[in-house]
């Protein structure tokens, strides 16, 4: 970490004003203008890019931990760090183990006397959604005591707990309050349903400071599916208008709890679809998303905007119609799509069969690579394309690039049979 620890921690508090509660770092209000990142090794989505948009956080872990600790403190960022427990649903961890548990608590306090001092701390994230399908409360004791220990060596950074906004949310905001009383504030993680957050936590009697910890576009577990259950996605544009209500119906009317947010995810990802989270193209491109965030955060709309996608069909349906294909069949496809700036479009189309799920979203997803040779014209907005042959659920996307960084994303599902 060289000199970055030497320089030492910046204190972080929550103070309950009038009006509501606050975060205070170096003495100054500080409200949370974030994104969840993971280093990019491509260095095509640089942590910079965050800062030059209007952010000032973001929410990370994992092997790169320390450099975009880094990297945030020479940018003057800030990061909350997520500190790893195994959840009982997804890693079978069992937290009546006492072994098990103290072996976890003894690496998640080595990370924490590693990073204390750093000046870019902002916060500790202590675990992911554990809750989520679990029956063993004891979880909230091993949570209590890594809250505890982070109030005793550092003192200096507040401890959250993250739990996620389906079943059982009131329930588990109950149990932290009863149960965790180092915790600092909670972490919620939402979706589809963020508008709903702020209400149900005071049902749930939480009444102390919140962050948004994960928000974005409608879930794969969310959205309408078709017959044969494949999760139909938003185009990138109705992200971008959803990201903007969710936006303005939480974090900005709630400002008595909510202290903040982190938009998910800036980056690339592998979750349900290629393009399904992420709000870049593994190119680097950027999606109406990220554009949105900066007229969020800083009351600027960007310099060049994203392409807008008004619809998509094949062989004249969408996606809600459910698109079933013969073996062979052609077909044509057509998206509909302008540019708010008059910059040419070209476009990119290619065909997956259907990602198999994971046991829990983003663990275990595989991508498959495109078929060949299934697309039998030149792309353009308009395309003609053969249907594979094995029967099976598929998947036609569509990429629409303006030269200027930009991007626009959609995909159909379809359904090849007899």
């Amino acid at each position: 970490m060289g000199e970055m620890r030497k320089s030492g921690a910046v204190p972080v508090e929550l103070r309950r004003e009038p009006e509501g509660w606050r975060l205070y770092r170096g003495g100054a209000p500080y409200y949370v203008k974030g994104a969840v990142y993971w280093e990019d090794p491509t260095g095509a989505i640089p942590l910079r890019g965050i800062l030059e948009r209007g952010g000032n956080s973001v929410r990370a872990g994992g092997p790169h931990l320390e450099r975009i600790l880094d990297e945030a403190a020479r940018l003057g960022m800030t990061v909350t760090v997520g500190l790893p427990m195994k959840m009982e649903y997804v890693h079978r961890f069992d937290y009546s183990d006492e072994r098990a548990v103290r072996e976890q608590f003894e690496a998640v306090k080595a990370v924490v006397l590693r990073y204390q001092e750093h000046p870019a701390l902002l916060m500790w994230g202590v675990g992911n959604e554990l809750p989520l399908f679990y029956t063993n409360k004891r979880v909230w004791d091993a949570v209590e005591q890594v809250a505890e220990m982070i109030h005793e060596v550092d003192g200096k950074h507040p401890a959250m707990t993250v739990i996620g906004d389906s079943p059982p949310f009131e329930e588990a905001a109950e149990e932290i309050r009863a149960r965790c009383p180092a915790i600092d504030l909670l972490g919620i993680n939402a979706y589809k349903d963020l508008p709903e957050v702020p209400e149900r936590l005071r049902r749930g009697g939480w009444d102390r400071a919140y962050c948004v910890t994960e928000w974005g576009p409608s879930g794969n577990w969310q959205v309408p599916k078709t017959r044969w259950g494949a999760p139909i996605e938003e185009t990138s544009t109705e992200k971008a208008e959803v990201y903007r209500q969710r936006y303005r119906q939480t974090m900005e009317r709630d400002r008595e709890l909510c202290i903040g947010s982190y938009v998910f995810f800036w980056q690339w990802k592998m979750e349900a679809t290629h393009t399904w989270f992420g709000m870049f193209l593994e190119t680097g491109e950027r999606t109406e998303t990220v554009n949105l965030m900066q007229s969020l955060w800083t009351g600027r709309e960007p310099a060049n905007r994203a392409p807008r996608i008004e619809a998509m069909t094949i062989g004249g349906r969408t996606a809600r119609e459910d698109v079933t294909l013969k073996p062979g069949e052609r077909q044509e496809a057509v998206v509909v799509a302008t540019d708010p700036d008059g910059d040419p479009l070209t476009y990119r189309w290619e065909i997956l069969p259907e990602v198999k799920p994971g046991l829990y979203a983003g663990m275990g997803e595989e991508r498959a690579a495109p078929l060949p040779g299934l697309i039998r014209s030149a792309p353009g907005a308009k395309i003609a394309f053969t249907a594979p042959q094995e029967p099976g659920a598929y998947r036609l996307f569509v990429f629409i690039l303006d030269g200027q960084g930009n991007a626009a994303t959609a995909n159909t599902p379809f359904l090849v049979e007899e």
